[in-house]
């Protein structure tokens, strides 16, 4: 029969970082949580942390033992709300990471909502515009926008997003509006990390290089650049929507308008999705459908 001795404290302390930090988390004493740790590395014959007297680190070996034990441990939380509260009551540790911008105007906000309903969660969020390695980073839930590549993954849907091409009347009153896809190359276009825009024509997708004289990795940057008259901007409708509802952005070329992009909550197909990860998944479906 397997040995549980040394498991409970050995994820406390690598998801504390500190033997400190866990032995108060688990409600013993230092002294035990190590106790228990240097049982389970004899037992295992394997170092599981590196020890300074700053810090402790997980080693490679034990990032690989504590997935495992994380998802074990998981399953057991399961089994527990399945037989009462825990079922509408999540509780413990969540990773989600998103999109920069989008996280900061979409996600975050909802997940406030959702920390706020459930207090007994403690949720890591990161946003970043990288492609984090879910497994090898320890999260829970990723946010993607549109088209997924990588297929290890498994994929929820939760909403769309659509992309606007627009300019403010102060520079089309100057350079004139566009009709054709080809004419973008007499325009001053605003370039984000793409060197090209997306578009639709006749139920084939186009990608058009476009030109301009500013590029940067912020949309916020590029919207304000476009509210200034620089130049035309695509942008998803999130950040452009209020704007054209004042008028103070003109929608361009909607005969090309391409097809709405997919928003995604993903997880590891070998990841168990707890109650909470799905919990939480279907807020955010909610609200961004």
């Amino acid at each position: 029969m397997f040995n549980w001795e040394g498991v409970t404290e050995f994820v406390a302390v690598a998801e504390a970082g500190s033997f400190t930090a866990a032995s108060k988390r688990l409600g013993i004493s230092t002294a035990q949580v190590s106790r228990q740790i240097s049982a389970l590395e004899n037992r295992l014959a394997t170092k599981l942390f590196y020890r300074t007297t700053r810090k402790v680190s997980v080693t490679d070996a034990g990032q690989i033992y504590y997935q495992h034990c994380r998802q074990v441990l998981d399953g057991l939380e399961e089994a527990e709300r399945a037989l009462g509260h825990l079922q509408t009551t999540p509780r413990g540790k969540l990773k989600i990471t998103a999109p920069t911008t989008f996280g900061e105007n979409k996600v975050v906000p909802l997940l406030n909502d959702f920390i706020a309903q459930y207090p007994e969660l403690e949720v890591e969020c990161r946003l970043t515009n990288q492609k984090v390695d879910l497994v090898d980073a320890g999260f829970d839930l990723a946010i993607r926008l549109g088209k997924l590549e990588d297929s290890s993954m498994i994929a929820k849907r939760l909403g769309s997003r659509r992309q606007f091409v627009c300019a403010s009347h102060a520079y089309l009153s100057v350079r004139g509006e566009p009709h054709l896809l080809s004419e973008l190359d007499h325009h001053n276009c605003l370039k984000g990390t793409l060197a090209y825009w997306r578009f639709q024509e006749k139920d084939q997708e186009r990608n058009i290089r476009i030109n301009g004289n500013f590029s940067c990795n912020s949309g916020k940057a590029l919207l304000d650049a476009a509210l200034k008259g620089l130049g035309i901007v695509q942008l998803p409708d999130y950040y452009v929507r209020q704007h054209i509802k004042r008028g103070q952005l003109i929608p361009l070329l909607q005969n090309f308008q391409p097809s709405d992009e997919g928003i995604w909550a993903l997880y590891p197909h070998n990841r168990h999705l707890s109650p909470k990860v799905r919990l939480l998944v279907d807020h955010l479906s909610k609200h961004l459908g």
